[in-house]
């Protein structure tokens, strides 16, 4: 049986980051069962080791994609994407990590009782690394609840990116136009829209 929720997770030299990232997926707290998704894109420092020894301690909920060369950022996130088979699909990159263990759980929820929804986001802190200056709230605790396709053309993204989680059959499969762009966030965030709505979280719960 598939889990419910699939986390895509793309990285590349996140060597320092990786760990972190894999761990705050790992301590979700929910009452249904998910997967991780790793496409590692031939990493020239230790991010590859670090992702098999994640994947040996977490054998049942990890799965790793060993790309054999450096495929780049968008088409190893295709390809990543592509392996997502659950319901849900939530993004994470290899420098990004969840704030808070229940933020999964929240954004399904959601979804599951607002059938109108087909992507929720909620805020993020943007973390220099090195800076002594506290974390900046994107898009902050202001912005709208509710966006539509029209919102998102006109003002852009609508959520960080590792804030998205989407409906797998508003954006699967992908339109052949999707291939070519230099990236794929906003452009889901359209994709998603253009059959329902998104619901943003005023709520930090990533990173």
């Amino acid at each position: 049986m598939k889990p419910k929720l699939s986390v895509c997770m793309i990285t590349y030299n996140h060597e320092k980051y990786i760990a972190q990232a894999i761990e705050s997926v790992v301590m979700q707290r929910t009452s249904f069962d998910y997967e991780l998704i790793i496409g590692e894109d031939f990493s020239r420092d230790k991010t590859r080791e670090i992702v098999i020894r994640y994947q040996k301690k977490y054998p049942n909920k990890i799965r790793v994609i060993l790309n054999k060369k450096n495929l780049g950022m968008m088409v190893n996130f295709i390809q990543t994407l592509k392996k997502c088979e659950s319901t849900y699909i939530a993004l994470l990159e290899g420098d990004d990590y969840c704030t808070s263990p229940n933020k999964l759980q929240k954004q399904i929820d959601f979804l599951d009782m607002n059938p109108d929804y087909s992507i929720s986001s909620h805020n993020i802190y943007v973390i220099k690394e090195g800076s002594k200056n506290r974390p900046i709230e994107w898009l902050g605790k202001n912005h709208r609840a509710t966006s539509s396709i029209e919102d998102i053309l006109r003002d852009g993204s609508g959520g960080a990116t590792c804030s998205l989680v989407f409906r797998r059959n508003v954006i699967m499969p992908l339109p052949k136009w999707f291939h070519s762009l230099p990236s794929g966030d906003w452009p889901l965030q359209i994709l998603g829209t253009s059959k329902g709505k998104m619901y943003y979280f005023s709520e930090v719960m990533g990173a």
